[in-house]
């Protein structure tokens, strides 16, 4: 499985952004996805999360200004839209999938799947 980002660019504070985050592979190991973010000098958080069945969570600094979804049709893609951007939003997002650890028709899947990230950069 491949997970990659796209969408992270540089905004003004009170700006929005919409990131997109694209599964290829075996995507039917894909269960809950989330987003994930790192700023520097910080460590890694969770953003948002959604599951199969389209439940959503999200962190308490990005309640009411993020939103998280998940393709219908094709769950190996979620989004994360995000408005009203704060300078403190300035890091690398992440997707991030859980696996299954199952096997299907031969092929193992794993626990964990990242992207390579997105930088996402709100000047104030």
């Amino acid at each position: 499985v491949q997970l990659v980002e796209s969408g992270g660019g540089p905004v003004q504070a009170g700006g929005s952004l919409k990131l997109s985050c694209v599964g290829s592979g075996d995507t039917i190991c894909l269960q809950d996805m989330h987003w994930y973010r790192q700023a520097p000098g910080k460590e890694r958080e969770l953003v948002a999360s959604v599951t199969r069945r389209d439940q959503k969570n999200y962190a308490d600094f990005v309640k009411g200004r993020f939103t998280v979804s998940r393709e219908f049709n094709r769950k190996a893609d979620i989004y994360l839209q995000m408005d009203n951007l704060e300078p403190e939003d300035t890091a690398v997002y992440y997707c991030h999938a859980d696996g299954d650890g199952g096997n299907y028709f031969g092929r193992q899947c794993a626990y964990n799947y990242w992207g390579q990230g997105t930088q996402v950069t709100v000047s104030s």
